[in-house]
């Protein structure tokens, strides 16, 4: 194929790979195409878009040639949509000089890409466009060959050793150009100071075909990083964020989503909540999504951390040092850290109160240890000590304060909401705990809250924007004040470029926050106590369905009562493994936090962890009153998290009990007439013969009263005296309708026929041996009952 002819097919075969920008068209399918299912696809797709394949060769080909391709604005990620179409130029040096009207009769703005940028935008935003693709089975997002693509993407054109291999070219020695300033298309205001892109200061002025190396690989990488950075994170915005923190912004969205289904329009304030509404919230991440700006987090860690030390002399680094080992220098907060920041804010308060938001939480504590991910190997010993975090570490975590502190409260909110019982949700409060507790970590953090809280001078306005991309080569306080004091002004900045500059810092280690922190501690006692006595009742459940349980003449459960709840199932290990995590848990949290062995003691006592004289867990929180108990708001919140609950019984005659499962409903019927009949005519001989006190008198109350029925415990919060009727001695059969007992009496007479025993005689011999046994029941537990409970 000629150029002219490649260059028209482009678009269709990109199209084609990624699908369509409206879903529309699935492509390849990247996302769900596996080397398990289909290996020869999967082994296809990977070679023939490999950085060296036969895809990325058309591209550098046609980048030679410098054509150029549309893509919508109408796609682009909400808030830079919105700005384009506001004629507000993004910050992101990505989307300068390539903004165009539409031509004629066209429709609605295009972002005019190089190829390899047009390649790279289909890439990235197929991740957001093709989330609803069907999927005929299960499929692991990080064995997807678009999960390999990223990864591969990324060690290619943000190497951590080396430097980024050359694009292979068509003239030998020849070099692909990259792309060249343009005059802007359309008038655009701008808002903020641009990050000046480490590409213009490389390559400005310089000949395309004669383009520096360095300035090649520079190019490539840092256009790679904003695609993946504004495609995947850029859905919030910043402005929008920092408005939304205020009470008086969050109160009037509040109105405007109640009132949003009435038919008054007429507010001029609406259209920007509208606006909110549109771009703000719309957007919902996947499972997936994160797992894959997880990864790009890790390999962002990695490729900084592969940063050559810098040399003593100031002098000799600004000549030494090459545009890969800058951009290293600055990749984390200039490109990644505000939207990932926004990013996780908005996970963290939006995302469902499932165990799904492990992924969203994985991510965060992955950005959280950039130590994890050093070249250098922490020294290898034989006991499993936690590793301590390194001073070195000091500066990112005090540059990054608002990514542990405030996120760490919006964490402990979540929790606090949870049903810490789950496994998966003890899990994530004991992965969060056992890395906030790593040594000299909480230490650090405590330290820069009071570097951020240390009193300065003011700070001008927009100064802290300007510390966000400081010159290459220098810092914007070299001829300021001491380090304490720089240090401190680092923190601010980081924290009012966030959030604005009327924030009010809520200290993680301050009273608020440990007040928190209590009550997860104690939602953790309750928790392992909740777990306890699921533990206990699944072991009772188990030893009372044995084999020999069968031959029993009773029911064991008449009441129906229900002693368990939905985490019955997840057996034995699941419950160990939540009573391991919460105790670990609370552990580190003791040692995160400084909790006293008072402040658990006096915590304990108000878990109510005591059980009462039958063993079970103490009923939820309640206030007696003439009408029976009353639920209080905290009794309420523990029904609500399964903490605690009434054993719901049946109170009433048991003759007259719904019909269960496990009986025969004609013969419940047919034996309660027969009962009946058999109490009604011989309901005064039954009185007398019970009321005798020798031993006949002693054997008729065994079979006919119930003497404790007007005993039992109340577990529902009306106290109704419906216990206090009293139905005197009668015949029940009842037990005769239970399939197990007629199980039981077929094995019998079963056995019997073995030994030549008819069934006549075998009846005979059951009574006498009942006999006997309710002879010895009378003499040593007059007061069990075999067949009422």
């Amino acid at each position: 194929f000629s150029l002219k002819e490649l260059h028209g097919i482009f678009p269709w075969l990109v199209e084609s790979i990624f699908g369509s920008l409206d879903g529309i068209i699935v492509g390849w399918n990247l996302r769900c195409l596996q080397g398990r299912t289909n290996p020869s696809e999967y082994s296809v797709a990977l070679d023939f878009l490999d950085p060296s394949g036969p895809m990325m060769k058309l591209v550098y080909k046609l980048q030679a040639e410098e054509y150029r391709y549309d893509f919508p604005v109408s796609y682009l990620p909400g808030p830079v949509k919105a700005s384009i179409q506001e004629q507000v130029l993004p910050e992101c040096s990505l989307y300068h000089n390539k903004v165009q009207f539409p031509s004629a009769g066209g429709l609605g703005l295009n972002l005019a890409l190089n190829p390899f940028e047009y390649y790279m935008f289909y890439f990235a935003i197929s991740l957001i466009t093709q989330k609803n693709s069907p999927v005929t089975h299960h499929v692991s997002p990080s064995n997807s060959a678009y999960f390999i693509l990223v990864d591969t993407y990324l060690k290619c054109f943000l190497p951590t050793e080396g430097s980024v291999l050359p694009p292979p070219s068509s003239n030998p020695g020849g070099a692909i150009p990259s792309p060249t300033p343009r005059s802007p298309a359309v008038p655009f205001s701008s808002y903020g100071m641009h990050h000046t892109s480490l590409l213009k200061r490389h390559i400005a002025h310089q000949p395309s075909v004669n383009a520096d190396p360095a300035s090649q690989e520079i190019w490539r990488s840092e256009t790679l990083l904003q695609i993946f950075v504004e495609m995947w994170l850029h859905h919030y915005s910043l402005e929008m964020y920092q408005k939304m923190q205020s009470p008086h912004v969050k109160l009037e969205v509040l109105h405007y989503r109640l009132s949003i289904s009435s038919k008054h329009h007429g507010s001029p304030a609406q259209s920007s909540y509208q606006a909110l509404h549109a771009y703000q919230e719309s957007f919902k991440p996947t499972e997936e999504h994160v797992l894959v700006v997880r990864l790009l987090v890790k390999h962002l860690h990695a490729f900084s951390n592969s940063l050559k030390p810098e040399p003593l002399s100031p002098s000799a680094h600004s000549h030494t040092a090459s545009p890969l080992e800058e951009f290293k220098r600055v990749v984390i907060p200039r490109f990644v850290q505000e939207k990932l920041y926004i990013f996780l804010q908005h996970c963290f308060g939006h995302w469902p109160l499932d165990a799904s938001f492990r992924a969203v939480l994985e991510m965060w504590l992955s950005y959280l240890q950039p130590w994890r991910y050093a070249p250098e190997k922490p020294p290898q010993s034989t006991e499993s000590l936690p590793r301590s975090v390194s001073e070195k570490w000091a500066a990112f975590i005090q540059e990054n304060l608002l990514m542990y502190t405030k996120l760490f409260v919006g964490f402990l909110n979540r929790a606090l909401r949870t049903d810490l019982v789950s496994p998966k949700n003890a899990l994530m409060v004991f992965r969060v705990a056992k890395v906030f507790a790593q040594p000299n970590l909480a230490e650090m953090i405590l330290k820069g809250e009071q570097l951020f809280l240390e009193p300065e001078l003011v700070i001008p306005h927009r100064q802290h924007r300007l510390f966000m991309s400081p010159t290459l080569g220098g810092s914007f306080l070299s001829s300021r004040s001491p380090a304490v004091t720089d240090a401190s002004f680092k923190v601010k900045s980081h924290v009012y470029s966030l959030e604005g500059q009327d924030f009010q810092y809520k200290q993680m280690f301050g009273t608020e926050v440990r007040n928190l922190v209590l009550k997860l501690a104690q939602l953790i006692c309750q928790a392992q106590q909740t777990a306890k006595s699921i533990s206990d009742h699944s072991a009772e459940t188990v030893a009372s369905q044995s084999f020999f349980s069968w031959f029993r003449f009773a029911p064991s459960d008449m009441n129906g009562s229900y002693t368990g709840n939905d985490l019955d199932e997840i057996g034995q290990d699941s419950i160990k493994k939540t009573d391991e995590y919460l105790e670990k848990a609370l552990e580190y949290l003791c040692q995160i936090f400084k909790l006293s062995e008072a402040q658990l003691t006096q915590m304990m006592m108000k878990c109510g962890t005591a059980q009462d004289e039958n063993g079970k867990k103490q009923l939820p929180d309640c206030i007696a009153s003439e009408n029976g108990l009353i639920l209080t708001p905290l009794g309420r919140y523990q029904i609500i998290n399964g903490l605690r609950r009434f054993e719901v019984q049946y109170q009433g005659d048991t003759e007259l009990q719904p019909i269960r499962s496990y009986e025969n409903a004609a013969l419940v019927r047919l034996l309660f007439r027969l009962s009946s009949v058999l109490n009604e005519r011989f309901a005064d001989q039954m009185e007398v013969l019970c009321s005798r006190e020798d031993f006949v008198g002693r054997l008729c109350r065994y079979h006919l009263t119930n003497p404790h029925l007007a005993q039992k415990i109340r577990y529902s919060p009306m106290v109704r005296d419906r216990t206090s009727q009293n139905w005197g001695p009668r015949i029940s059969l009842r037990f005769l309708a239970s399939y197990r007992t007629l199980i039981s009496l077929l094995m019998i007479y079963f056995l019997a026929s073995w030994f030549y025993i008819g069934p006549v005689g075998c009846t005979f011999i059951i009574l006498i041996g009942y006999f006997l046994y309710a002879v010895i029941m009378t003499f040593f537990f007059e007061g069990w009952k075999p067949h009422e409970h």
